[in-house]
């Protein structure tokens, strides 16, 4: 038996889970928020219960300190010796990172040589693993990227039709990101249908306030929805996902905003919140839609059409899936979003029954029986993802 830390570590936040493995037992979870604020905040789950403080946290450094302290005062463990490794979430690995690693000098170099591709991504990822590293420099640190499951894309895939030599020189590709997540399914689904990996064809709906679809075929990521950045690919809570470039330089123009504000209306006004005008969270269009409200309707549709889009092409990309799997947030809890998307793939012989779609957050079959592509819903677990790369690294 082995304690697993998994971390994910943002800009002014560190998220954690303690999981004993390899059974895959969550000991506990926690948070802490608003560091390097005035009143930052750290809670953490204790036999069920939430603890919650106030307190000044100035760094990533002193926040690690305190959750390790925390563990030990509340009798999670009785010393840091017990905790065997840490698995660190990465949003980007680039285009030479294709599968978890052990974060060692070399490897934290070339991650400081791409900030650029994810500056406000990888600076606080980095900063989390050099704070853990100092605290428990006697266990291996474990890099688990989001964009690792994907690079097994073809060129054809990957590649975008600009000038060769942006991919070459300046590595301007198509990356993908959640693909911590699209991992734990098609593992998931292969344990559920006893299946080997290298048999399992699938599309995967990862529908959260980020999201994406990802074609896999015989166990690999061939494709993905989004692209260089997050932004790419189908409308999200706030971002736009797939728009012509042109629009960038138009709306520059009569807005007289700079490239920065209108990359931050596309990533932070637009989706759900831009068409809707109401929120960026799906249940409160699905209410607004019961009670008539055009826009809620229309953001809810605009983005069931374009995953519909994705997944029809992937459908015919990997010859035929296996099955299609909704995950995330609204993926796992949204009975009306997996309905509305389930009658658009009519055209591939895609049936869900009303019944078994009446589900949040559990593991079920929704499709009917005569359904010519299965559909499931699979709650994803990218800490447990996280915890089995770090165990099979240290």
């Amino acid at each position: 038996m082995s304690k697993i830390m998994a971390v994910n570590a943002g800009s002014s936040s560190l998220k954690f889970q303690l999981l004993k493995m390899p059974e895959e037992e969550l000991i506990t979870s926690g948070i802490v928020e608003r560091i390097g604020m005035k009143k930052s905040v750290f809670s953490i789950k204790v036999n069920g219960d939430k603890i919650e403080e106030t307190t000044t946290i100035p760094n990533h450094g002193n926040a690690v300190n305190l959750l390790l302290e925390k563990l030990i005062e509340h009798d999670i463990i009785a010393s840091y010796d017990e905790i065997a490794g840490v698995g660190h979430r990465v949003v980007h690995g680039g285009d030479k990172i294709a599968d978890s690693v052990v974060l060692d000098e070399e490897k934290i170099k070339y991650l400081e040589g791409i900030i650029d591709l994810a500056p406000l991504h990888l600076g606080p990822n980095l900063t989390g693993i050099k704070a853990f590293q100092k605290v428990l420099p006697m266990v291996k640190h474990i890099g688990v990227f989001d964009t690792a499951f994907h690079q097994t894309m073809p060129e054809e895939a990957y590649l975008y039709a600009v000038p060769y030599d942006w991919c070459k020189n300046y590595k301007v590709r198509k990356y993908g990101f959640h693909g911590t997540s699209h991992k734990f399914i098609t593992e998931r689904f292969a344990e559920m249908t006893n299946k080997n990996v290298e048999d399992v064809n699938l599309i995967i709906a990862h529908i959260g306030n980020g999201a994406s679809i990802c074609a896999v075929k015989n166990g690999k990521s061939i494709d993905t929805s989004m692209g260089f950045t997050p932004l790419e690919g189908i409308p999200m809570g706030t971002r736009s996902g797939n728009i012509d470039p042109a629009v960038v330089e138009y709306m520059m123009k009569v807005k007289k905003k700079s490239v920065k504000e209108i990359l931050n209306y596309l990533n932070k006004q637009s989706g759900y919140l831009g068409v809707s005008g109401l929120s960026s969270d799906s249940r409160d269009l699905v209410e607004a839609t019961k009670k008539g409200n055009h826009q809620a309707k229309l953001a809810i549709d605009v983005q069931a059409k374009r995953i519909t889009d994705y997944i029809s092409s992937y459908n015919n990309y990997i010859g035929g899936a296996d099955a299609i799997i909704f995950t995330a947030g609204i993926g796992e809890n949204a009975k009306y979003t997996r309905a509305n998307i389930g009658k658009r793939l009519s055209g591939l012989g895609v049936e869900i029954d009303d019944e078994r779609n009446d589900c949040r957050g559990i593991e079920k079959k929704i499709s009917t029986d005569n359904s010519k592509i299965d559909v499931y819903v699979i709650p994803t677990n990218e800490e447990v993802m996280i915890a089995r790369d770090t165990l099979s690294l240290i």
